[in-house]
């Protein structure tokens, strides 16, 4: 899975973004596990992941602060 862009998921909703979420979490365990075992070829995506759940908490954050409108309420 390619990295996305924080604005690509300000563009998302909040129930999306909490699937996606899940989704990486998920990736990041079987990485992890795969590290572990010493099957893991790429470490960077380990690093991609954890990148990517960090920036989706943010955003989220930002929402919650009312620092970024949330593209469910203005419908």
């Amino acid at each position: 899975m390619a990295t996305t862009t924080a604005a690509e998921l300000r563009a998302m909703s909040r129930a999306d973004l909490n699937a996606r979420v899940t989704e990486l979490k998920e990736e990041l365990f079987s990485l992890r596990f795969a590290a572990a075992t010493g099957q893991l070829e790429s470490h960077g995506r380990l690093r991609e992941a954890r990148k990517d759940i960090a920036r989706i908490y943010t955003v989220l954050q930002e929402r919650n602060l009312g620092i970024v409108p949330d593209p469910d309420e203005e419908n």
